[in-house]
């Protein structure tokens, strides 16, 4: 219309919001994106090294960090569940829950097995690495969802708090393990000196686990994938320090030069571009 009545003015106010448009375009697709039963809930979130030692450990507690930096730059408040700090460097094992406003919504595309090559700091010889580390998240569910877990399905293990996690470091057997016969998984929570509200904690991990698994087994049947693909031991995305720097997500496609950014908690575009990807399947 601009165009037809030789309106310059008008088609240039048009160019200076385009970008603003288009920003608010995405956030309306993002918010239709994040509509899913459970996308409001707060987000119980993993993190595991793989196979490798400190270089692993390192490279789970650089995600812990950019996790944390992220939840900071989107002002989601952060309560630490269970953390067991490596050897010598980085971490063995940590859980914590991510309280806010769409905090599952965006944080199950994180879901996966994450990649990291680099020149490692602790190789004397200053040669290339590759590490893996697993995250897993799953939203907090209310006590009443149909859940049904028996003394008999489970083994309880306590331990004395230890690390940064802990409130009582090596004074009580507060730590609760819960390990879920049937599946394997295994949960633990220590950040409370209370080894009740730790065991209740740590239930409600488990929970929260089950109902993630039960939900991925029936949207995979209804996707018709075999029960192999089910789960979230997939690699889905590469972070690439030498001998070039690039962040790789296998699921969008999308390449990102900002390393340094993204290490740093800014991965919002990059878990956005994954969302869009998944509905434009």
């Amino acid at each position: 219309m601009a165009r037809e009545e030789s309106d310059e003015e008008s088609i240039n106010d048009l160019f200076d919001e385009a970008e603003n448009l288009e920003n608010l375009i995405t956030k309306l697709e993002i918010s239709m994106m994040l509509s899913g039963e459970n996308d409001s809930n707060n987000a119980i979130v993993s993190i595991h090294p793989g196979a490798g030692g400190t270089e692993s450990q390192d490279w789970a507690n650089m995600l812990y960090r950019m996790y944390l930096r992220w939840c900071e730059r989107n002002d989601y408040k952060v309560e630490v569940l269970d953390y067991q700090e490596g050897d010598e460097a980085g971490i063995k094992d940590v859980s914590f829950m991510v309280k806010g406003e769409n905090a599952y919504g965006y944080l199950k595309v994180e879901n996966g097995v994450h990649r990291l090559v680099r020149i490692s700091p602790f190789d004397s010889n200053a040669k290339r690495h590759t590490s893996f580390s697993s995250v897993m998240v799953s939203p907090e569910v209310d006590d009443d969802i149909d859940i049904v877990i028996e003394d008999k399905d489970i083994r309880i293990d306590t331990y004395r708090s230890s690390g940064a996690g802990g409130q009582h470091v090596n004074k009580t057997d507060s730590a609760i393990r819960i390990t879920h016969i049937q599946t394997g998984g295994v949960v633990q929570c220590q950040n409370d000196r209370s080894q009740h509200k730790n065991k209740a904690n740590a239930l409600k991990m488990l929970k929260s686990r089950l109902y993630e698994v039960e939900q991925a087994k029936q949207q995979a049947l209804k996707d018709g994938v075999e029960k192999s693909d089910i789960g979230w031991g997939h690699q889905i995305r590469s972070y690439v320090l030498a001998p070039y720097q690039q962040v790789k997500d296998n699921r969008s496609g999308e390449a990102y030069s900002q390393v340094s950014n993204i290490l740093d908690g800014d991965i919002t575009k990059v878990i956005e571009d994954v969302l869009i990807s998944n509905t434009e399947r």
